[in-house]
């Protein structure tokens, strides 16, 4: 496992001009780590695609295929998407993609199971993981961090109070009303969330670790250097 130093001990390599080895990424880590808004840096900056497991399953359902047909009547239904659909609509993806697309796999796999499926379609598709980038937050930060965030009623952009907060007090710049916090935003359910998580997403620390391929990166930094570190994980060293 390659763990990346603080954020105040890393050279600067904005404008490094670099060649890009690590191809097939996974972003992993607790919610509110930052993982959305580093694949957002690297899909505008470095033209990775950003598969997200919500934007694959949306995908699978307008295809309107027999597994699309499958995948719509699970979430009309509001169940949850079993391992094992989970499995098909990965392998339906990753057949759908040149070996040589650059892209971020954000939300799948979550349990060790998956994980396991993971490697099997990796197997059969022959597009392998290169690397899993693990962000490295302390779980106070990411609870101060996402009980923070405010978004507006009527245009729906989000603020945080710590990092991005309204020119006026609790107020949405574009529309002037009162910001709300989102029931999932408040700290017990912050809490809860990250429970579940360290129940049942942690464990792929330890089976990445043995499969040599993860990173751990500081992700409590300012974006930019956090985005450093990231591009850090692509050089042919």
């Amino acid at each position: 496992m390659r763990v990346f130093p603080r954020e105040g001990s890393v050279r600067d390599i904005c404008n490094m001009t670099f060649e890009i080895c690590k191809k097939h990424l996974i972003f992993l880590g607790p919610p509110g780590c930052g993982k959305g808004t580093q694949s957002e840096n690297f899909s505008e900056e470095l033209g990775y695609k950003h598969y997200s497991t919500g934007d694959i399953l949306r995908e699978s359902v307008r295809s309107g295929n027999e597994l699309g047909k499958k995948v719509q009547v699970i979430i009309e239904n509001g169940d949850l998407v079993s391992d094992e659909t989970m499995k098909e609509i990965i392998l339906e993806k990753f057949n759908s993609i040149s070996k040589d697309t650059k892209f971020i796999l954000d939300g799948y796999p979550r349990t060790l199971k998956q994980a396991e499926d993971l490697k099997r379609i990796s197997e059969e598709s022959e597009i392998h993981i290169d690397s899993v980038i693990y962000f490295d937050v302390p779980f106070d930060s990411i609870i101060e961090r996402i009980s923070s965030r405010r978004v507006c009623p009527d245009c729906a952009k989000v603020y945080n109070l710590l990092t991005l907060p309204p020119h006026k007090d609790n107020l949405c710049d574009e529309c002037n009303v009162q910001l709300v916090q989102r029931e999932d935003d408040k700290e017990d359910a912050v809490k809860h969330r990250l429970n579940v998580y360290k129940e049942n997403t942690a464990p792929l620390i330890s089976f990445y670790q043995s499969e040599k391929k993860l990173t751990k990166i500081n992700g409590n930094g300012r974006i930019q250097n956090v985005f450093n570190l990231l591009k850090q994980e692509l050089l042919c060293l």
